[in-house]
């Protein structure tokens, strides 16, 4: 990957001018407190355009805290959240869900509907937020399943009727169907066999090439962040204290980021030194 230029904000306010254009994220200074107990402390996070950002952190980090952050679903205590260089902190619940267009999200079971078959799953968005006609809605669906490996054959199938990996992709094509420029996985590998692990890693990085998405991974999974990640970020109670490429983290100089990371057993040779 190529190095990108630096930031430059002239205006020292963290919004984007005109010669500069927003990342599809920024977090600065993010801080997120429920009563007395802080759950996310000073957060600065940039995820780039068309890149892979995996942010890893243990059970109580604060990693879903700062997901419903990104979306909206929760309001900082102080600092901000910027998409695409809108401050959505201050913004109303009608503005919110016009920002929240922007995501789709890919949560960590699927969350298909059992009852629907996977056309009716799939188009959900599209039937709960446009007026298209039911033609059109299942060329639409179709399309997406086929750029994801499925087809027609699924089209009438439920949820039970396919594997693990099938269910994924057919999540994935429901978070795809409005366009959105983000897709937000929340743990997406978290239960599965090590194989369909691997297929879900593939089909991250499929969507990313194939629609133009910028992605953003909340995971625990160490194998699978390395796999994908061009950028990783490591919070730890509550606060970002690495972000990088895999080996600049790896490489970290921090003793509980090195610690973090050789705990999951993940061959890290590729990423020593340099």
């Amino acid at each position: 990957m190529s190095e990108r230029e630096p930031e430059v904000d002239p205006t020292g306010n963290g919004v984007a001018t005109a010669t500069e254009r927003a990342p599809p994220i920024r977090c600065v200074g993010l801080t997120k407190r429920f009563g007395e107990h802080t759950v996310l402390d000073g957060i600065d996070l940039v995820c780039h355009e068309g890149e892979t950002n995996v942010i890893i952190g243990g059970s109580g980090a604060g990693k879903t805290t700062l997901l419903r952050l990104l979306i909206g679903l929760e309001k900082p205590t102080s600092g901000r959240v910027e998409i695409e260089g809108e401050d959505i902190g201050p913004l109303d619940e009608f503005e919110l869900n016009r920002v929240r267009r922007k995501f789709g999200m890919v949560f960590q079971y699927a969350a298909l509907l059992d009852s629907l078959t996977i056309l009716d799953n799939v188009a959900f968005p599209l039937r709960e937020h446009t007026s298209k006609g039911e033609k059109e809605i299942r060329r639409l669906v179709l399309d997406k399943l086929e750029k994801l490996g499925l087809g027609e054959r699924v089209l009438d199938l439920f949820p039970a009727e396919l594997s693990g990996g099938m269910r994924k992709r057919v999540g994935l094509a429901r978070a795809l169907m409005l366009d959105p420029k983000i897709i937000v996985y929340d743990e997406p590998t978290s239960g599965l066999d090590p194989l369909t692990t691997r297929t879900v890693d593939e089909m991250i990085e499929q969507a990313r090439d194939i629609f133009g998405v910028t992605n953003v991974v909340i995971s625990h999974d160490m194998s699978s962040t390395f796999r994908i990640a061009h950028r990783v970020h490591v919070l730890v109670k509550g606060r970002i204290v690495a972000s990088g490429s895999p080996r600049e983290v790896v490489n970290s100089e921090r003793q509980d980021v090195r610690e973090f990371i050789e705990a999951s057993g993940v061959d890290l040779t590729p990423f020593r030194g340099g």
